[in-house]
């Protein structure tokens, strides 16, 4: 290997042998902020950047919730880990904390660069930059983990055969050793956000993997029973399936076959980071449905693919959205001793809120010693690398929120309020002493088996005092993070736990909370004082830092609504003016827009369908959308200019929603055609000149449609 194909930056190493010597895809600018960012940025300000950007794109190769797709893997140090199509880095960072070696493989070079950049510290790290055709025959065959992380769904595009997936999956199975793992994160092309009215990830499309990619491209999603079928052709005889939510990408919980999600647990679904959505339907509601129906395997959003031997790890539940000192993961094992849970920190900063926790929860237990609620069996143990974690005992039973969303759905209000007396009770014990769980939700109490508030047999629900009956077992406390050193009411944890419970899911409007109000001695000036002990509770958990739900909201993407839609179909007509929106960082939006003055100074149009638009736009201004109408049409660009500079139409300054079909001349087969203009390193002054001279000829929709079906444009 030839000394000057390889590049050193920090301590990792380029190996530019089979680089063929400019990069063949680019994402534009965004890659060269990336770079900047990574080179002259340290990790730890990553989150404030991504805030402040409030950019999808920087949120998705930056945010440290990309690594939770793979961060669970049981990678040790004596282990060796392939990552092909590593990109940017988003996961490469966590392979190498775990690893001992880790190989990357990456068709771009200035990705790899960011890649470099941002884990220049790591010195066990080799990227090869180049094609993974090229690069393959040079790799060896004794990987213990080979990740393919947002991967899989491209092998068309570079395996040049009639069988593709099993082409790739075959070649890759050549680098694994005996008894390794294959890690295959993608996209479900029946995942329910899809049906539910989120575009196709790749394409951008409504409905393209539901309706089998009819435009065609080289991207190709799977069902489970689509995946399983290709490993199956490939020989391996060992699979698992795991289902990460929201989806792999920025991934919070990982559900498998052996413990799969729960009614009510998947309500995070908003998630439209990188261009708006319609909303047909409550998706929380429906996989509710497909839970109750056993159907979860065939909608989940993507797919974690393990093939290999079966890994112990059944769930696992990151919270690292949270400040550094609190950020762990929960896991559920199966070992030859019986189920068991863990808490393990993510980080040294989180060392001490385990060990408070193991500490706090043995006090716990002996307050309710005695009582009819149960602590869970809480240990302290260390892991291989010195760093602590907990063991706590796996309970089987229901939780008290399944029983009581039971109750609802039945409209039994009195059974609800019977079994919210009983929480009252068991939770009250030793009230008095100086050690309180103010996280006793209803989601934490474990209800054994048989412990109902029914008796079956005997065909009743009520004992002769028309009170509900309930055994004397115990309820189980399985969480006990939150508990403090100090006396906190009863009625302070049941206003939290209830507060928590109506605000998580809209079919729990039927309840009347304030007879539960009522029976706490609870007024409105004290409630408003536990709202406001709420949110500095959650600020003390999160920071300062943004929540997911909060940068889906600060990134701007609508989420349009099916029913406002149909209202306003009718009253939709073709629309000829100017619109111009203005970024400020925020993205393009509504409130930042404006119609230049018609027939004016602003706008001229004159014969044969040429516009000449002349406005001013402010100082500040990150990119300007010119919208030239709302209807498909064919546009001859003559010029654009920025303070009397002309722009290229060529290079990344200018993009397009349209397709170019000769000189200068681009085809926009939708009814929102807009051209951009990135305003990144143009002179800026006070007041800047944009100016546009542009044929705009109408074009037919369908006539569109027609075109690009075939072949036109593509």
């Amino acid at each position: 290997m030839a000394e000057d194909k390889i590049e050193q930056i920090g301590k990792i190493k380029l190996d530019l042998t089979k680089y063929p010597g400019e990069d063949l895809y680019c994402d534009g600018e965004i890659e060269d902020e990336l770079l900047a960012i990574a080179r002259d940025c340290a990790e730890v300000e990553y989150p404030g950047i991504i805030e402040d950007r409030k950019s999808w794109e920087v949120l998705y190769h930056l945010s440290p919730l990309r690594e939770n797709i793979v961060e669970w893997l049981p990678i040790s140090r004596a282990m060796k880990v392939l990552e092909v199509g590593s990109g940017c880095g988003a996961i490469t960072g966590a392979l190498s904390r775990r690893a001992g070696e880790v190989t990357c493989v990456e068709l771009s070079k200035k990705r790899s660069m960011i890649n470099a950049y941002r884990h220049m510290e790591a010195d066990n790290v080799t990227i090869h930059v180049g094609n993974f055709q090229d690069v393959e025959p040079v790799l060896p065959e004794d990987y213990d983990y080979i990740c393919l992380i947002g991967v899989f769904e491209y092998a068309q595009a570079y395996i040049g055969s009639k069988t593709p997936y099993d082409d790739f999956l075959r070649i890759i199975k050549k680098h694994l050793k005996p008894g390794g793992h294959i890690a295959i994160a993608i996209e479900n092309k029946f995942g329910l956000k899809y049906w539910a009215g989120c575009r196709e990830d790749h394409l951008g499309t409504y409905f393209g993997g539901i309706e089998d990619y009819p435009d065609g491209g080289v991207v190709r999603t799977f069902t489970r029973d689509g995946l399983l079928a290709i490993a199956k052709r490939c020989g391996f005889a060992e699979a698992q399936m795991y289902y990460p939510y929201p989806d792999y990408k920025f991934m919070t919980t990982l559900y498998s076959d052996r413990r799969l999600p729960k009614r009510g647990e998947l309500s995070n679904n908003m998630r439209n980071f990188d261009r708006e959505r319609i909303q047909l339907f409550d998706e929380k509601r429906v996989f509710d449905t497909i839970l109750k129906e056993g159907q979860f395997p065939l909608f989940s959003n993507s797919y974690m693919l393990l093939l290999g031997p079966t890994l112990s790890e059944e769930y696992v539940k990151y919270s690292n959205d949270r400040r550094e000192a609190f950020q762990i993961k929960t896991l559920q094992r199966s070992t030859g001793f019986g189920k068991r849970i863990e808490k393990h920190p993510l980080s040294k900063a989180a060392w001490e809120h385990i060990e408070t926790t193991a500490s706090v929860c043995e006090k716990l237990a002996g307050r309710y010693e005695g009582s009819l609620l149960e602590v869970n069996e809480c240990k302290l143990e260390l892991a291989a690398d010195g760093a602590p974690y907990i063991s706590i005992k796996f309970l089987e039973g229901r939780t008290l929120e399944e029983m009581l969303d039971e109750r609802l759905e039945e409209n039994d209000l009195e059974g609800f309020h019977n079994l919210f007396d009983e929480y009252l009770k068991r939770i009250s014990w030793g009230e008095e002493k100086e050690i309180a769980d103010y996280d006793l939700i209803f989601a934490n109490l474990l209800i054994p088996q048989g412990s109902n508030i029914r008796d079956e047999k005997a065909g009743k629900n009520r004992n002769s005092n028309n009170d509900y009956y309930f055994n004397e077992e115990k309820w189980g406390l399985i969480d006990c993070e939150w508990t403090f050193d100090k006396t906190i009411e009863t009625k302070e944890i049941a206003f939290r736990a209830l507060y928590c419970y109506l605000l998580e899911d809209e079919k729990r409007n039927k309840l009347n909370p304030d007879l539960i109000m009522d029976k706490l001695k609870i007024g409105q000036a004290e409630a408003e004082q536990y709202r406001r002990q709420e949110m500095k509770f959650q600020k003390y958990v999160t920071g300062k830092r943004l929540s997911m739900a909060e940068m889906r909201e600060a990134i701007g993407q609508p989420v349009l609504n099916l029913t406002d839609l149909c209202e306003g179909s009718g009253n939709k007509s073709v629309d000829n003016r100017i619109q111009i929106y203005e970024d400020t960082g925020k993205g393009f939006r509504e409130e930042q827009s404006f119609f230049p003055e018609e027939d004016g100074e602003q706008v001229l149009r004159t014969g044969e369908g040429t516009v000449e638009l002349s406005v001013c736009i402010a100082r500040g201004r990150s990119a300007v959308r010119i919208d030239p109408g709302s209807h498909a049409c064919v546009i001859y660009i003559k010029r654009i200019g920025w303070n009397g500079v002309e722009v290229p139409l060529k290079g990344k300054q200018l993009q397009m929603n349209g397709f170019k079909i000769g000189e200068d001349t681009y085809a926009f087969p939708t009814d929102d055609p807009n051209i951009t203009l990135s305003l990144w390193g143009l002179p800026s002054e006070e007041e800047n000149h944009l100016e546009a001279v542009m044929e705009v000829t109408a074009m037919p929709a369908e006539t569109m449609k027609h075109l690009q079906k075939r072949g036109l444009f593509n």
